[in-house]
């Protein structure tokens, strides 16, 4: 089986802060990405002004699952996504072929 990445590319809110919305993102990822079933790891990239958040699953049902049952109205995520500029969001999911 074959392991599934998540590819989310976005834009902050004019005016956030790096600073906090790294803690932030740093809360999500203790209090509600980590434990979920399948999480593998979390890296947060950016160049210039685009940020991308770059998971990897154990399975695409597993990263799927975290998707569809994620809280937007849960504390943790809702601070996290009043960062997020969702006009400028992009999302995709892709299957692991190969790894080097």
């Amino acid at each position: 089986m074959s392991n599934a990445v998540w590819f989310i590319s976005y834009k902050l809110v004019k005016g956030s802060s790096t600073e906090e919305f790294l803690q932030v993102s740093e809360t999500l990822f203790d209090k509600v990405i980590s434990p979920k079933k399948g999480f593998i790891y979390w890296k947060q990239l950016v160049e210039g002004d685009t940020w991308v958040d770059f998971t990897e699953w154990e399975t695409m049902e597993d990263a799927k699952n975290f998707e569809a049952n994620s809280d937007p109205n849960d504390p943790f995520a809702a601070k996290f996504y009043s960062f997020i500029d969702f006009d400028s969001l992009k999302s995709n999911f892709y299957t692991v072929k190969k790894s080097y």
